[in-house]
């Protein structure tokens, strides 16, 4: 469903502005140098409203957390919660997740939260899929070895495909579920899961570790 444009938009965005980042493609690289202190660099695509990314952040201050997202009406709700926290771990990046590899270099963020993406249930539209193989390969460019993607979707298609497109690649799969919340809440949920577990929706769930990288020495 698309978000009503919000005449107020601006404005807001505006009272938020020390936490958004408009020029990214200059922190590539330079991400530690930017935000020092912190134990890792953790990036979450497609945001939303941002309370998975609020909370995330508030309840780990040691990380910093790079919250991305296209839509900038959904945006500002997540950005005006980190302000009203006082929560300083935080930048928010309007920017297409398939372009990613231009404002992060290789090793430079240690885990990736993918939660209630788009399912794109068509064939024709597999590979805009946030778990489809291309994406996938940005994502082990970017990752050091050992690196995580913490994967939530209510979608069991989805669920189904993305499993299968991790282990093709060769990822680790750990804490694979259909249902997250069977014996009661679980983690920080973002708010379409609140939504969906209050109307007895299954969540499902795994975390992906990047692969070791394969040697191409010959001996």
């Amino acid at each position: 469903m698309r978000m009503r444009k919000k005449r107020n938009l601006i404005p807001r965005m505006e009272r938020c502005a020390h936490v958004q980042i408009k020029n990214p493609e200059d922190y590539k690289g330079l991400w530690a140098q930017k935000f020092p202190g912190y134990s890792s660099y953790h990036l979450e695509l497609g945001c939303g409203k941002g309370r998975f990314t609020a909370e995330m952040a508030s309840q780990n201050p040691d990380i910093f957390l790079i919250a991305i997202e296209k839509v900038p009406e959904a945006m500002v709700v997540g950005m005006e919660r980190v302000c009203r926290g006082d929560i300083k771990n935080v930048r928010f990046i309007e920017y297409d997740a398939s372009k990613i590899a231009d404002i992060f270099a290789p090793g430079e963020i240690s885990r990736i939260y993918i939660n209630f993406c788009d399912p794109w249930p068509k064939n024709r539209n597999a590979k805009r899929r946030l778990t489809a193989p291309g994406f996938l390969k940005i994502y082990r460019e970017l990752l050091p070895e050992n690196g995580e993607i913490w994967f939530k979707t209510d979608n069991v298609p989805l669920f189904d495909y993305s499993l299968k497109q991790f282990e093709k690649e060769g990822w680790q799969l750990r804490e694979v579920t259909r249902d997250l919340h069977k014996n009661g809440p679980v983690g920080v949920m973002t708010d379409y899961e609140i939504k969906f577990v209050s109307q007895g929706v299954k969540i499902n769930r795994f975390v992906a570790v990047r692969p070791q990288s394969v040697s191409n020495d010959n001996g």
